[in-house]
């Protein structure tokens, strides 16, 4: 069945929808530059309520398997693809890529000039967008909402893995792959609500917290910022893009967004420290205003190659790192997961000076 992408500049591109549509969906249209992945990003909290134009031309070739699963369930709004492929031949998949989607009751859009709706998203920046059947649909309005945040996180608090070091996960969206990466580490992990206060996390006992990645604008979460500066003078602390955000944000920083962002698994990120350049897993519309950083104690680690925006900040005295990027890296490479390691590092560190 034909149908329209409606952008709010006022553009419609027409494609071909699966399945059909009982009522229009609006998102947030965005854009994806990876070559694979596309399971792990239909179901990565961090894309709550947005659409997501691949650029890639032919998405869906290797199916959906039962594993690269990054939440109970996606979280995109809808999808536009040049081509998707209903046959998979990999030796994992257990559904099609339209099949999976149609479960969900997700739009999947396409033969769509994908190119240059890209082209637009870059020019005029993200945008609200709208898929329907219909050609005389009214543009969208970009609206702000409520944060989607509350929509992804987990509801109560649970407990992962059996290790030694004990992580208390602040969950904002938080992809299974952080955890998976730490349990592989010795961890055992309570995830707790990301409007958890902090005399519970305090009584949890950990060695260490870890705020998670997420969807949306990090100041719609201002009431949890004075929770996590109680927090993060305790703890060693570990954030993650929507939590790396925060821990700005917390230290009297600001935060600004990206015309288009960052979405893709070829990011190039420089170690302003050892000045290593690896390449890095992104999912971002939001950045760290480096120049709000000048009376905070926080300095920047970690910078991106291409715009020179702030991929990571360290605390001049507390023991204290965060990243933009994704080090678990599911989708994309794998170059920055030592960030893991220097994180439990941290912890051991502050444990020695405890029984100095």
């Amino acid at each position: 069945m034909q149908a329209y992408i409606h952008l709010q500049t006022g553009e419609s591109f027409t494609g071909e929808i699966s399945p059909s549509l009982s009522e229009n969906v609006t998102g947030e249209l965005v854009f994806y530059t990876g070559m694979t992945g596309y399971q792990e990003v239909l179901t990565d909290p961090s894309y709550k309520n947005q659409i997501v134009v691949f650029t890639y031309p032919l998405i869906g070739n290797y199916g959906i398997n039962a594993t690269d699963f990054e939440s109970k369930k996606p979280h995109v709004a809808g999808v536009v693809v040049r081509q998707s492929f209903d046959s998979f031949y990999h030796y994992e998949a257990k559904q099609s890529l339209r099949d999976y989607l149609q479960a969900w009751n997700i739009p999947l859009l396409e033969h769509v000039d994908t190119r240059a709706v890209v082209k637009k998203i870059r020019h005029a920046g993200t945008m609200a967008a709208t898929i329907s059947t219909r050609n005389d649909v009214t543009s969208p309005m970009n609206q702000l909402i409520a944060s989607p945040v509350s929509q992804v996180s987990e509801p109560a608090i649970k407990t992962m893995g059996i290790g030694r070091t004990h992580i208390v996960m602040i969950d904002f969206g938080m992809k299974s792959s952080i955890a998976e990466e730490l349990m592989k580490r010795d961890c055992r992990i309570t995830v707790v609500p990301y409007n958890t206060d902090a005399d519970k996390i305090v009584a949890l006992a950990p060695d260490g917290i870890v705020l998670s990645n997420g969807p949306g604008d990090p100041k719609q979460l201002q009431m949890q910022v004075p929770v996590l500066a109680k927090l993060l003078t305790k703890y060693p602390t570990l954030a993650i893009c929507l939590g790396h955000q925060l821990v700005a944000l917390a230290f009297g920083g600001n935060t600004i967004k990206l015309r288009f962002g960052h979405r893709g698994a070829n990011h190039p990120v420089k170690d302003v420290i050892t000045g290593k350049v690896f390449m890095t897993s992104q999912n971002h519309s939001y950045v760290v205003d480096e120049n709000s950083l000048v009376n905070t104690p926080l300095s920047v680690r970690y910078r991106h190659v291409n715009d020179g925006t702030v991929e990571g900040l360290m605390h001049k005295s507390l023991p204290i790192m965060t990243v933009q990027h994704h080090p678990e890296a599911h989708p994309g490479p794998a170059e920055c997961a030592y960030v893991f390691d220097d994180f439990l590092q941290l912890i051991q560190s502050v444990r020695r000076k405890a029984y100095a």
